[in-house]
Parts: C-alpha cells; structure tokens; sequence
C-alpha cells in the first residue's frame, strides 16, 4: 500500500467509526483529520468536500462489510431456508458491545442526509439494497422448495430483513441498550420461520 492509499484509508476508517459514535452531520473535517491522523489539506486531496467524504464512506463501508459477510459460516447449510434463518442468527451474533460498535454507517447517514444531500443518499441506499439483495437468492430457492409463489417477492422479504435490523439499531440508540435490538431479530427470525410454516427447535439459552 502506498503512502497516499495509506493515508486515505485512515480517513475513511475514521470517518466510519465518527459516524457511529456521533453522525455525519455532527462530523467535522478538523475533528476527522485528528482522528485519522492527517492533515486538512491531505484531506482535500481526496476528497473535494465532507459530502464527497459521506459518499466514500458509504462505499468503503460496503466493501469492508461486504467481506465480512461473503466469508461467514451462515452460508454453509445446504437448506436454504436454513442459510436464510443463519443469517439473521449471524446479524443477532454481531449485536455486542456498545451502541457505535455494532451499528451500521449507512443507516445513520441516510437518517440524516436523505433530504440534503442525494449523492450520500443513493450511496447508502446502493449499500443497504446491495446487502439485501445477497439474500435474494437464498430466498428465491426457500420459497420454491416451501411451495410458496404469491404474497410476497424474495427481494421484498429480504429488505424486509434490512428494515427490521435497521429498525432495531434506532431502538438499540433510542434507549441506550443492546438489549431492544437483539429482540427485534429474534421476532425476525420467529417471523421468517412462520412465514415458511418452519418447526423451530426450542430455543437455546442464550
């Protein structure tokens, strides 16, 4: 990695962790050089404007996102549904620590920029129905073996899944506690196993 990557990369790292902690809105490029540990000008090498940088963050976000998810292990069962139910598992195991560590940047920038900015808009929304949509195929193949062909589209359940979990991370922030959250997707998961007319085994203590 070059000296100029380098020092883009620790922008756009920073960005996203200043987004969870505190917005974008309340973001300042001052206060995001010092995180990052860059000059104001190193940052207006890059990046022409803060909205230029919400854009970016948006995309980088995706791409180390992106990974995380393409290698976890709720791909493995071969049931589909059951690789849908893992998933949803999976978001559940990632709901951990303190509130700006497990929720999501394109979500909180959305809230705050969908009227203000459409270039970050469009950003986050390419970023959350792209997630959604590596769910659609999943579904797809679920609702084929359940014999399920009316009432509703793969590619709606699956940003269904996104609202619930976006939805969730407002409640987790709205009263400070991880808790709420994790409650939110565990009604998901006893939606989606009913949507199938799926047995669940009892639940684990967790």
């Amino acid at each position: 990695m070059t000296r100029a990557q380098a020092a883009k990369d620790k922008l756009l790292n920073a960005a996203l962790a200043l987004i969870r902690e505190k917005g974008f809105s309340a973001m300042t490029v001052e206060e995001l050089c010092a995180r990052a540990g860059v000059t104001k000008g190193a940052f207006f090498h890059y990046f022409k404007s803060k909205e230029a940088l919400g854009v970016a963050a948006a995309e980088h976000w995706s791409a180390v996102t992106g990974a995380l998810f393409e290698r976890a292990p709720y791909h493995d069962p071969v049931d589909p549904l059951e690789r849908v139910l893992a998933y949803i598992e999976f978001r559940r195991a990632l709901l951990r620590g303190t509130v700006p560590e497990f929720t999501c940047v394109v979500g909180t920038m959305v809230q705050e920029t969908y009227g203000q900015c459409p270039e970050i808009r469009d950003a986050c929304a390419a970023s959350i129905f792209g997630h959604a949509g590596t769910l659609t195929d999943d579904i797809a193949e679920a609702m084929a073996q359940h014999g399920i062909a009316f009432g509703f589209t793969a590619d709606s359940l699956a940003a269904h899944t996104q609202a619930v979990l976006q939805g969730a991370f407002i409640l987790a922030k709205a009263k400070n506690d991880v808790g709420v959250a994790i409650e939110s997707v565990d009604h998901l998961r006893r939606y989606v196993e009913l949507l199938f007319n799926h047995h669940p085994t009892q639940e684990k203590k967790r």
